[in-house]
């Protein structure tokens, strides 16, 4: 009836097979046996009355009953699951498949659901995955869907509700809040609320109770422990299980030892001890595996949660804490942080199961050996404290190793960020060597923390072994009549090592803790972190204003000088405003302000409606064109169409191979700056938002397109003209058009009003005005009437105010050169400018296009994992980078240990078989004898293995130093098209994910492989020499063994290679996100960005979970051959019982015992050798790449002082960004003479920018040369030529560190050189108002400085190098007015004996150059001076200029 009613409950359940049942009918069939049997032949011997043939007739009838329920509860009933039920079984066929309600693909469901218990138990629904897997590679699309309750929608949402409300228990708030505001400001959500769409962290800081008692710290410890614990419960249930199960084995042991000595003639009694042996270790088994499934699960969520939280905490991260924390330590803590969590949880249930199984051990040995036995326990307490030092000093050198791994990674990633940057300024050694100085740090740590696990192994290696002698020596010297025979020898030592396993796994157990202690304090310390407060702006539908701020003070920091102060302003819906400025007046911090984005120290925000951003640097996804557009919202064809058309991008889908769908690089690397820039500004018109903040949109393109977008886009009769827009920006040319001009001065608004307006007041922004007017590229755009008014308006303005407002200018931004400012232009490099007879202005189209026509428009290709075995050479090439001295050494001690062991095994069967003399007792001598050798031999051991360990410390981190060393010189001598096709996060999980597998997992795989086949051997050599017979198994199990482990390792291989590869996407996105953090909050997609992140999680843990569930299915396959060997071993025991002795028999079974879980964890480890070796040989991947052309070649070095003239001639010279592709150049011949200054113009895809990579080969030449002073450059090395040529790239690169080290990094010029550099790039006065000078640090991508202060520093890298040739790619197109004024001038008078190249997208810029060279279509059309060519109105450069309006 029970069973009934439970059958019915658990269907109503869903439960598709009940454990409970299942297990219930098993014991059932199996105890009904014997009964069964004795039934049968009680009917054969005598005659039943009718009773007892009812009694028996009964009996078999329920008996079958069970045994078919048994049968049927083998299968799962489906039905029970509504997403299996049919919708309408009438209508299907009887026997037909069950499919998921809604057509799911039930090939992608994991069969784990809907795999009866016994399958799941076992892991058995794992066999055709590995089947397989066994037969061809597996590929991702093989794999299954997760369950739901391991994906991130189930398991993050579980943790984040837990960290919510452990941060309401401990009343710990995250956004800084001054007290005054709280009272002043009446637009805000209540603190205390907590709703779905709250902030991870809620406001303020840790208060005081009433006592005066700080409040104690949130800690995701006990959000951890609530939100897993139970699961985690279950894996403790087992454990016990297990270890209770694990001391039958010696008790049967000890009934089967006496058997073979009393010989006794009743041989079934032998086979039922040998029988229940086989079944105890079946049954421990199948608990300790399900123990480690259910910690590895544990584990699995766990990274889970953590990674999603981590990400979820990035997008709320404050400005001040984003400062603090680079990407690179985030980066770290989503790998190598996780990570260690997830590898916690198999280790944390043996910190209590260890003392308790050490404790009932030496309850049972008290028993064999009496009070002797408190000997060994003195012993085992001796060791306690002294591993306690050990691990309090390994946590430390945890937490120095993390942080030097975190500063390695960091400038990793700057580097490879900055990676162009570095190849053009040969800069490569001095970060090589920064990066190597950390690594050699880390190492340093980890070598020390290497030494001290060797002396940690040691002690408790040599515990189980010492609390052996203790109880042996004493228990035979404290009386004469105490003999150790065969009972008390073996037993004893079967519970020995039975403790051998706790307390040899507890140094693991101890440094596995530490490391997830230590990646705890990590993550609590990010998760505590400041977040933007939400609600400093408020989002009022009810306001007059579209945009309101009310005497607002802002801050990037709370701990700096507000960078905005008195913000009073009022922008009434659909207006539109300029924002204009001198550099450093807080232009961009407004627009930031605006989005929440800085600190709100006082006054109130409201923004009415939807806001749409854009960035002064072009945020781009690597993700299509029409995806970046799009950006998630529907596409609708007639929006988009006008999109495109209005920002001027139809002309540039055209010349892209894919067009609309072709795939833009990662960070846009395969589109020019312009075209970036107007992909994002497209990105905010298709939103379709209420408010839009656009932060100087049209600096990246030349003035007939920013004519166009201003016109069709953002001015009066734009798209967006019913729209709110707020433009930063100051083109003279659009701010007549303006409803409202801000005037920003030193972070105030100065003056605010209409242009007449503000002309009409005279003051800062009429100087403003006055300083452009005689450029006539500016007053060119005005018309004559307004020209005329603007002249009537100012002509109260003298020269002397002018002259004033020039110096303001000069000193604001750091600069001492007043003269060079108030100098006439000679040309202008900005908005004011053109230079394009077209639209669409790509800087880079040849090597990118081309780039994008492989694999149908696809840029980025898929990470390619290997397949097959690894091979042979892998393996060498690791024990090559551990050293030739390194495995001779191992061997000699692994054949020492072996000797020893399997020496003091058989010393202790010929002591237990010593007989004892006539009164009791064993001759003193001999005993003393006896003890002495099994002493030394235990002695030999411990040597042994401390040789391995400390062996195996050294050689292994000299392989991490090795291997390290040269995937970081082959990273940095790789081409650029690598570093152009592949995700730097893909890059970085090489150097963080696979660099730790190298330090940290491979050395501890090699010692316990080591260790356990040592002791695998050993113990084969004892059953065999006590049991010869033994050798006749000893080949089909090993056969076995060994298909088992290939079966195996098939799909566990490949299933590695695929989570490796599926990680590196989930770095590349959140490197993405973090970059893009400020437009993603803007546009409100945090949601859908989140979604991403999860889905990407999710698709790596679908390996990583099918790689747990193989190792069990492997872990149960060999416990079972294992369980085969004990018996045999008993079997052969029983059989020889008359020709073996009891300590022989003793010694056999009880090392067959001990063999189970070395052979596993033997097989394990080599399992997941060549899984971790996955990591050498995804490092040796790119240790192979196609490296560029030597850095110097010692027969053709160049002189010291070459290039003396800077003379450049092309001498019939064409090249191709890789082979297979078209020229891109071809057949150049010219000559460029010494300081001549050119200028490269020509239409898109003409070739210009593909010069100046050939000049610095960052192409090769595939025909003729280019020659420097009569120095052919392709003959010297790459160094050689890129250290003699100096470049100001268009995008100004700052790596962190301090100010000088970015001037200069070789550390040639001394600090008068420097500052001399900096004074004449306008910066000396900015510097020297710095607290540290020169060696002011700069944040991560200089984002502590402003743009046009990172473009002065390149300008001063140039002036400090002050080569004869200097190239600029548009060097001034990110910056404003006054910085191209400063540079435009310095190059001018700095570089008048130089040799410039100036590739010109704006034909203004070289107007005044000594000649200009036209390139279409790869090669040069028209070289002459810009006069000459101007005269000749065919010429390609006549329609240029009259395109532009420049004639």
């Amino acid at each position: 009836m029970l069973a009934t009613f439970l059958t019915h409950y658990e269907f109503r359940k869903g439960i598709i097979s009940s454990g409970v049942l299942f297990i219930y009918w098993f014991l059932l069939s199996l105890l009904g046996v014997v009964p069964f049997r004795s039934n049968i032949m009680h009917m054969q011997n005598a005659e039943q009355d009718v009773v007892e043939m009812f009694h028996m007739v009964v009996f078999y009838v329920s008996y079958g009953l069970a045994f078919l329920q048994l049968l049927l509860s083998l299968f799962s009933d489906v039905a029970a699951r509504p997403e299996f039920r049919r919708s309408d079984r009438e209508r299907q066929p009887l026997l037909g498949r069950y499919t998921p309600v809604g057509g799911g693909d039930l090939r992608k469901v994991c069969p784990e659901i809907t795999a009866p218990f016994w399958l799941r138990t076992l892991f058995l629904w794992i066999t055709n995955m590995l089947v397989r897997g066994y037969r061809r590679e597996l590929t991702f699309d093989d794999l299954w869907d997760l369950k739901p309750e391991d994906k991130c929608d189930e398991v993050v949402t579980r943790f984040e509700n837990e960290w919510k409300k452990e941060l309401e228990r401990t009343k710990w708030k995250m956004v800084k809040r001054n007290t005054v505001l709280n009272g002043m400001r009446s637009m805000h959500v209540d603190n205390d609320e907590m709703t779905e769409d709250s902030p991870l962290m809620k406001p303020a800081r840790p208060t005081k109770t009433p006592t005066g008692k700080k409040t104690r710290q949130p800690s995701i410890w006990r959000a951890i422990i609530r939100t897993f614990g139970g699961y985690f419960a279950i894996g403790g249930v087992f454990k016990l299980c297990y270890d209770l199960i694990t001391l039958i084995s010696p008790q049967i042991l000890n009934l089967l030892i006496t058997f073979i000595g009393s010989k006794d003639p009743l041989a079934w009694r032998g086979y039922v001890y040998v029988a229940a042996m086989f079944l105890v270790a079946c049954t421990r088994t199948i608990f300790v595996q399900n123990h480690w499934h259910v910690s590895l699960v544990i584990g699995m969520r766990l990274r889970t949660a953590v990674v999603g939280v981590i990400y979820r905490k990035a997008l709320r991260l404050s400005t001040s804490a984003r400062r603090e924390t680079s990407v690179g330590e985030i980066v770290n803590l989503m790998s190598v942080d996780a990570q260690k969590l997830q590898d916690a949880p198999s280790f944390l249930h043996l910190i209590w199961s260890a003392p308790l199984t050490i404790a009932l051990c030496m309850y049972f040995l008290w028993q064999q050996l009496g009070p002797s036995v408190l000997a060994g326990l003195l012993l085992m307490l001796l060791m306690i404290p002294v591993n306690g030092v050990i691990a309090q000093k390994t946590r430390k050198l945890q937490v120095t190793q993390m942080k030097c791994k975190d500063g390695r990674i960091k400038l990793m990633n700057e580097l490879l960020n900055g990676i162009k940057v570095l190849k053009l300024y040969a800069w490569e050694e001095p970060f090589r060597d920064r990066i190597l100085e950390m690594r050699k740090k880390e190492l340093q740590v980890l070598q020390t923390a290497a030494y001290m696990g060797a002396g940690s192994a040691i002690s408790w290696f040599m515990a189980p072994y010492l609390v052996a002698l203790g109880s042996f020596s004493v228990y035979v010297l404290s009386s004469p009549e105490n003999v150790l025979d065969a009972n008390k020898a073996f037993v004893s030592l079967s519970l020995f090592n039975i403790m051998n396993f706790p307390m040899s796994i507890l140094p693991a157990t101890l440094a596995y803790s530490v490391q997830a202690a230590v990646s705890i304090g990590r993550i609590n310390k990010f998760l505590r972190s400041e977040e933007l407060d939400e609600n400093s702006v408020s989002h009022d539908q009810y306001t007059r204003e579209a945009v309101k701020v009310n005497k607002g003070i802002f801050s990037w920091n709370r701990s700096e000088k507000p960078s905005l102060t008195n913000i009073n302003l009022k922008v009434p819906e659909g207006s539109l405003v300029a924002v204009v400025g001198q550099v450093g007046s807080g232009k961009s911090s407004l627009i930031s302000a605006l989005l929440g984005e800085m600190e709100l120290m006082d006054g109130q925000v409201n923004v009415r409606g939807s806001v749409a951003y854009v960035p002064q640097q072009a945020w781009i996804q690597n993700a299509t064109v029409k995806q970046n557009i799009l950006f998630s919202k529907d596409f609708r064809e007639s929006r988009y169409r006008k999109v495109i058309d209005a920002c001027a991008l139809g002309p540039d889908l055209e010349i892209l191979p894919g067009g609309d769908e072709t795939e833009i690089g990662e960070k846009g690397i395969n589109v020019s700056g312009g075209q970036k820039q107007r992909v994002s500004l497209a990105r905010a018109v298709y939103q379709d938002c209420q408010v839009y903040l656009l932060d100087d949109p049209l600096s990246a393109v030349d003035a007939h397109v920013g004519r166009h977008i201003f016109d069709q886009v953002v001015g009066p009769n734009g798209l967006l003209k019913k729209k709110t827009r707020l433009l930063v920006t100051n083109s003279v040319a659009y701010l007549q058009q303006m409803d409202t001009i801000v005037v920003l001065k030193n972070g105030e608004i100065s003056e605010m009003g209409t242009f007449r307006e503000l002309l009409s007041h005279k003051a800062a922004f009429a100087e403003f005005i006055l300083t452009y007017l005689n450029d006539p590229n500016v007053s060119s755009e005005l018309d004559p009437d307004s020209l005329q008014e603007i002249q009537r308006h100012l002509s109260g303005l003298s020269d002397a105010t002018l002259s004033d407002t020039s110096e303001q200018m000069s000193d604001h931004t750091g600069g001492s050169g007043t003269e060079t400012v108030r100098q006439p232009r000679r040309r202008r490099q900005k908005r004011n400018s053109a230079g394009k007879t077209s639209s669409v202005e790509v800087e880079k189209p040849p090597k990118k296009t081309s780039l994008t026509t492989l694999n149908n428009q696809r840029l980025t290709e898929d990470e390619r994992a290997m397949s097959g075995n690894v091979k042979w050479s892998v393996f060498s090439c690791y024990l090559r980078a551990c050293g030739y001295v390194f495995w001779p050494g191992i061997v000699v001690w692994c054949l020492l240990f072996i000797a020893s062991q399997t020496t003091t095994n058989i010393w202790l069967s010929m002591w237990s078989n010593d007989k004892p003399g006539p009164n009791g007792t064993v001759d003193s001598s001999l005993r003393d004898l006896r003890l002495g050798v099994y002493g030394g031999l235990g002695v030999l051991q411990a040597i042994a293995t401390l040789g391995q360990a400390f062996a195996i410390a050294i050689g292994c981190v000299r392989a991490s130093r090795v291997l390290h060393a040269r995937l970081l010189h082959r990273m940095l001598r790789a081409p650029m098209s690598f570093f152009d096709t592949t995700p730097i996060g893909r890059i970085v999980n090489r150097f963080s994910k696979d660099v730790d597998t190298l330090d940290i997992n491979i050395p501890m795989t090699i010692r316990i492989w080591i260790s356990t086949s040592a002791s695998v051997v050993a113990t084969m050599i004892v059953i065999s020499y006590s049991t010869p017979i033994f050798l006749s198994v000893v080949l089909p199990l090993g056969l076995l063994y060994y298909f088992v482990q290939r079966f195996y390792i098939c799909s566990s291989r490949q299933l590695k290679r695929i989570d490796s590869i599926r990680r590196s996407p989930i770095y590349a996105h959140f490197g993405e996100t973090v970059t893009g953090t400020s437009s993603i909050r803007a546009y409100g997609q945090q949601g859908r960005f989140i979604d991403h992140s999860d889905f990407l999680v999710d698709e790596n843990q679908k390996a990583y979970y099918l790689s747990i569930v193989c190792s069990r299915w492997l872990a149960v396959s060999l416990d079972f051959i294992a369980s085969c060997i004990v018996l045999f071993a008993g079997l052969f025991a029983v059989l020889e019982r008359d020709t073996i002795s009891a300590g022989l028999a003793g010694l056999s079974v009880s090392y067959a015992l001990q063999v189970t879980g070395s052979l596993n964890m033997m097989v394990k480890m080599t399992s997941d050798m060549e899984t971790y070796i996955v990591a050498v040989e995804r490092i040796n991947e790119y240790t192979e790449l196609e490296e560029e052309a030597p850095k110097t070649i010692e027969g053709t070095r160049p002189s010291p002082d070459w290039p003396l003239h800077g003379r450049v001639r092309f001498c019939d010279y064409a090249t191709q960004y890789r082979s297979g592709l078209p020229l891109v150049l071809r057949d150049l011949n010219c000559q460029i003479n010494a300081n001549e200054k050119v200028g490269i113009v020509g239409r898109t895809g003409a070739g210009k920018s593909s010069m100046t990579l050939a000049l610095f080969r960052i192409i090769e030449a595939t025909a003729g040369s280019i020659v420097i002073d009569d120095q052919v450059i392709g003959q010297i090395g790459l160094h050689d030529l890129r250290s003699r040529l100096t470049i100001i790239p268009q995008d100004p690169v700052l790596f962190t560190g301090p100010l000088r080290m970015n001037l200069d990094p070789f550390d040639r010029y001394t600090d008068e050189e420097v500052w001399r550099s900096l004074e004449h790039a306008h910066l000396k006065d900015y510097v020297m108002s710095l607290p540290s000078g020169l060696q002011h640090d700069c944040a991560e991508g200089g984002e502590n400085l402003s743009v046009g202060q990172r473009q002065l520093v390149c300008l001063a890298r140039a002036l400090l190098r002050k080569s004869k040739i200097l190239v600029l790619d548009e060097a001034t197109a990110a910056v404003d007015l006054e910085t191209d004024d400063l540079i435009q001038a310095t190059i001018r008078t700095e570089f008048a004996d130089s040799t410039v190249i100036t590739i010109a997208h704006r034909l203004n810029t070289i107007m005044d150059y000594d000649r200009v060279l036209v390139l279409d279509n790869g090669t040069i059309k028209e070289l002459d001076t810009p006069e000459a060519l101007l005269k000749d109105k065919d010429s390609i450069f006549y329609g240029m200029a009259k395109d532009t309006g420049l004639v």
